[in-house]
């Protein structure tokens, strides 16, 4: 997927009109974000963040206008959620050149990773996510359809596994002359990985039933945080915004609790921050109600999960799209340092 590109001018004033944003003023693309297109609008009639769907259908925006009305009902129930305005026609979903759009107000914050928290604050994060989980179950019990889940949701296959990895090796070797230190890396952890697979093998979990609503990718970039508070106040920053919830789905939910925290609490080094994940995870258990052995469960297939996970090398090697690089090293690392802390990572979710 290439850069996000300038949106051009008449596509822009289109948009505007339907949206009665005022005079479009400036339009700058969004740098983060590796599945949508996004643009900071600034207009006469406000500051606003224009959306563009990658993955919708201009032929049938009726999914998107599903989950926009979820997110809708959301915010209603006193989530962080941010609903996109309604156009002049009362719709959420704009097509314009066969492209489909939405617009959300603006939300001046700044994001922060795990390291940055406090334990507070990371008490408030599990807390935060256990709302979300709780609430989903409230406002869509009709809206199961939308999701479309599997009956199980399926664990990774070590045999498909092993021949991904013999493709990645293949597609490295072919770099040559060109290979460059992240090529020598990726040998190396697709090597490693190979070893852990055979080592473990008996370790797969079984398939387990969707249980619930969950907002499909929780991490960092998709949680805006208001100002940093004065030094010595008692409260730090606070989430004023989940976004991007284009994952909205029917999914084993603790297993996002777990996903959440390995990205949240993931050191430079490839290591959680151990001290930070159990006010995290007890205060989710709290709010969501899950039992411990829910959660319990959950970290062996995410684990299991990490294990199997070659994502940034695909995008990589087979879609030749580098923008998941920096996150590599940490995250294929995150993998050897859990399997050698399984015990302590268990515990800091579970106890």
């Amino acid at each position: 997927m290439s850069p996000t590109p300038l949106l051009a001018p008449h596509t822009l004033r289109d948009l505007a009109a339907r949206y009665r944003t005022g005079t479009p003023l400036s339009c700058a693309p969004v740098t983060y974000g590796l599945l949508n297109r996004g643009y900071r609008v600034a207009a006469t009639g406000g500051t606003f963040f224009l959306k563009h769907h990658l993955d919708a259908d201009p032929a049938d925006p009726a999914p998107l206008e599903r989950r926009h009305r979820a997110i809708a009902s959301l915010e209603a129930a006193g989530l962080p959620a941010v609903p996109p305005v309604a156009a002049r026609d009362g719709r959420t979903v704009s097509v314009v050149g066969g492209r489909c759009f939405a617009l959300h107000p603006w939300v001046e914050g700044r994001h922060l990773d795990g390291l940055a928290l406090t334990e507070a604050q990371s008490r408030r994060l599990g807390a935060l996510l256990g709302t979300v989980h709780t609430r989903l179950q409230q406002v869509l019990p009709a809206q199961r359809e939308a999701a479309a889940p599997e009956a199980a949701s399926a664990s990774a296959d070590p045999a498909a596994t092993h021949a991904l990895i013999d493709g990645l090796l293949t597609r490295v070797h072919r770099r040559g002359r060109r290979r460059d230190g992240f090529d020598e890396l990726a040998e190396y952890r697709l090597r490693e990985r190979r070893r852990l697979l055979h080592r473990y093998a008996d370790a797969r979990p079984a398939a387990v039933p969707a249980v619930g609503w969950v907002h499909g990718d929780f991490h960092p970039l998709n949680l805006i945080y208001g100002a940093a508070r004065p030094r010595g106040h008692r409260r730090g920053g606070e989430p004023l915004a989940i976004v991007d919830w284009d994952r909205l789905a029917v999914q084993p939910r603790a297993e996002e609790a777990v996903r959440g925290a390995a990205i949240f609490f993931l050191r430079p080094d490839g290591s959680l921050d151990l001290r930070k994940v159990p006010a995290y995870a007890r205060a989710y258990r709290y709010a969501s109600t899950a039992p411990q052995a829910e959660l319990g469960a959950a970290v062996h297939r995410v684990w299991w999960e990490r294990l199997n996970d070659f994502w940034m090398l695909r995008w990589r090697y087979e879609r030749h799209d580098s923008r998941p690089d920096p996150q590599f090293a940490a995250a294929s690392a995150l993998v050897v340092w859990w399997t050698r802390r399984y015990a302590a990572v268990h515990a800091a979710f579970c106890d």
